[in-house]
């Protein structure tokens, strides 16, 4: 498996993991009918830098890296990562975070935040968790989940 900067052909071959992500609306709040292009510059030119990892040319999960904030607070990183289904339950996402972590230090970050993680994403919170992140906040029902209605998100931190 190899870690690179995801180029626009990787992000159309992951495309359709990124439209049924969404689409599920249980842990991203982009707009369920999003296009193409508008995905594609939220993922991978708006953020600082973008990353795949791919098995035989094959795009297993996906992250991207950016300032949380701007000014006095840019030194705090934030990340979004999304992982196949195929490939769930891999250490993807565990690979992904680490490398983003790495890249982070690399960038001069000096901690990371997520600003907004779905209450009933229990797998990735566990994840976080074993990964040094803790839950600084909770924002009620800040999460119109598709199934469960709405539902809590988490802040989670982790100076790096």
């Amino acid at each position: 498996m190899k870690i690179s900067e995801i180029t626009k052909d990787d992000f159309e071959s992951f495309w359709p993991v990124f439209q049924n992500v969404v689409l599920a609306q249980e842990t991203y709040a982009f707009d369920p009918n999003i296009d193409f292009e508008t995905a594609y510059q939220l993922w991978c030119l708006a953020p600082q830098k973008s990353f795949v990892v791919k098995d035989n040319d094959i795009i297993l999960g996906a992250y991207y890296i950016k300032p949380n904030s701007s000014g006095p607070s840019s030194h705090i990183s934030n990340c979004g990562y999304m992982v196949s289904p195929e490939s769930r339950g891999k250490g993807i996402a565990r690979m992904l975070c680490q490398h983003s972590q790495e890249i982070a230090l690399e960038l001069g970050y000096t901690a990371m935040q997520f600003n907004s993680v779905v209450s009933s994403n229990e797998i990735a919170i566990k994840l976080w968790k074993k990964l040094g992140f803790s839950t600084i906040g909770t924002i009620p029902k800040a999460y119109d989940h598709k199934k469960l209605g709405l539902i809590d998100a988490f802040i989670m931190y982790k100076q790096l």
